[in-house]
């Protein structure tokens, strides 16, 4: 077979382990071709792709980001982009596509090949950990570990200078990543999307802790919002998925603990940081084997199907369950978290 490979959505450390495996056992096992389309479904949909085989995929297991690059294209976004990607499929000799992305993308293969007959197999990613088809999704791991680290730096400034400092990490909907890093890093205050949070709660926990002659870490997930929302978040910019873009919430939080409490405070955006850079061990590994059991998913015909960790197995779902729900921080997990507050 002839097997077409994309990743789309924001980068994130692992993907390439997954187009490496794929084509390692594809080929090496199966004897299939492939062929790396550039860019997320921009590349099916304008034809733009690249050669995919062995000699491609060498040494990339520890880079980070995607040798295929990626992008927020929707193919819906046009009424005959799905006829285009059809069309350029079949005019390259395409049998079928693997898909790596999270929720956009992957709900993008889910239509394609549910209402147009795209054959697909799709690989889960997000840094967020919120597809809800998953135990896990590679990124994550990476991203926390670079957050904590980031989070056990500032603690050192932040006695120094007796001041609060808030450490921005991703999360639009879930708070995962704000939570583990969190308490991993030790943080006194953490404020997720699950929960809106009161400002003047947060303010009496900097309080408690600088009454322990120590300085506060809030961590706080870039999507939460305070109780009566946040005044000047701009809700008109928007995705090619319609997706509001998000951020601020670090710096907003700076201002007001400062002119509630009348302390120094200093917010840190990690932003991008926590996508890039070389994939921890966990991530390297978890990708590879989605990796090989997409393609055996795709030698098998399983098409309409994602590889999903269920424990420590790797088993398939179908494609529509990959983004049929959200998955979000337990508040039971949260309640955890908030015996080290303060």
């Amino acid at each position: 077979m002839r097997i077409g490979v994309l990743t789309g959505g924001g980068d994130c450390p692992g993907l390439n382990a997954v187009i490496r495996a794929v084509v390692r056992k594809g080929v090496g096992v199966y004897g299939h071709e492939f062929v790396g389309y550039r860019d997320g479904w921009r590349g099916p949909l304008e034809a733009d792709s690249r050669p995919l085989g062995v000699p491609e995929v060498r040494g990339i297991l520890p880079r980070g980001g995607t040798i295929l690059g990626s992008s927020r294209t929707n193919p819906f976004a046009d009424a005959d982009g799905p006829k285009r990607v059809a069309e350029n499929l079949e005019a390259a000799g395409v049998d079928g596509l693997i898909a790596i992305g999270g929720e956009d993308t992957l709900g993008a293969a889910s239509r394609l090949h549910a209402e147009h007959g795209i054959p697909i197999v799709g690989v889960p990613k997000t840094i967020d950990n919120d597809l809800g088809a998953t135990d896990y999704t590679f990124g994550f791991d990476t991203a926390v570990n670079i957050a904590m680290e980031a989070i056990d730096r500032l603690h050192t400034t932040a006695d120094s200078h007796h001041r609060v400092l808030i450490v921005e990490v991703m999360g639009r909907h879930a708070g995962w990543i704000a939570f583990h890093a969190g308490l991993a890093g030790g943080a006194n205050v953490i404020l997720i999307p699950e929960r809106n949070f009161d400002v003047e709660k947060v303010c009496e926990l900097v309080g408690r802790r600088f009454a322990s002659q120590f300085a506060p870490i809030i961590v706080v997930a870039e999507g939460a919002v305070p109780a009566g929302g946040m005044p000047d978040r701009n809700e008109a910019s928007t995705d090619a998925f319609g997706h509001v873009r998000l951020g601020g919430i670090g710096h907003w939080l700076e201002g007001e603990i400062e002119r509630r409490t009348g302390k120094e405070a200093r917010a840190t955006v990690l932003g991008h940081v926590q996508r890039g850079g070389t994939p921890t061990a966990f991530d390297r590994v978890l990708a590879t084997r989605f990796g090989l059991h997409a393609i055996d998913a795709v030698h098998d015909g399983r098409w309409g199907t994602m590889a999903a960790l269920r424990g420590t197995e790797i088993d398939l779902v179908e494609l529509s369950e990959a983004t049929a729900e959200l998955k979000t921080l337990p508040p039971s997990m949260y309640e955890e978290a908030e015996v080290f507050f303060g």
